[in-house]
């Protein structure tokens, strides 16, 4: 699958960066990404998302958040916070979160030749 780059947000906004450690395909965890996907994409002032794997099973996903506030609504989601609890019991061997502001942005694309920032 491919997935188009997050791109063009005006800074300042906020990311989390989760990354993770688990098994390629655990049961399950297909359906449940594919639901809190949608289900995020409903948060006021959620902006996207960019997500990659390595076949050995470490995974990256950066979450981009307009504020605080939307970040913290998704952290408390009670959807997400028992996936969350879930992963942990069956599929995660270990992950990180990072969550960070970010001041300034810019983006490139080989197609239109040009670098903004």
């Amino acid at each position: 699958m491919t997935q188009k780059l997050i791109s063009g947000l005006e800074p300042p906004y906020y990311t989390a960066v989760f990354t993770s450690v688990r098994p390629d395909a655990p049961e399950g965890y297909a359906d449940t990404a594919a639901a809190l996907r949608e289900r995020v994409a409903g948060v006021p002032g959620f902006l996207g998302y960019e997500s990659a794997r390595t076949p050995g099973g470490i995974g990256i996903t950066v979450a981009y958040f307009r504020d605080l506030e939307a970040l913290d609504a998704w952290r408390l989601d009670t959807v997400h916070a028992a996936a969350k609890k879930y992963g942990r019991e069956h599929w995660y061997e270990a992950y990180s979160v990072h969550i960070g502001k970010v001041e300034r942005s810019y983006d490139f694309e080989r197609s239109h030749g040009l670098e903004r920032e």
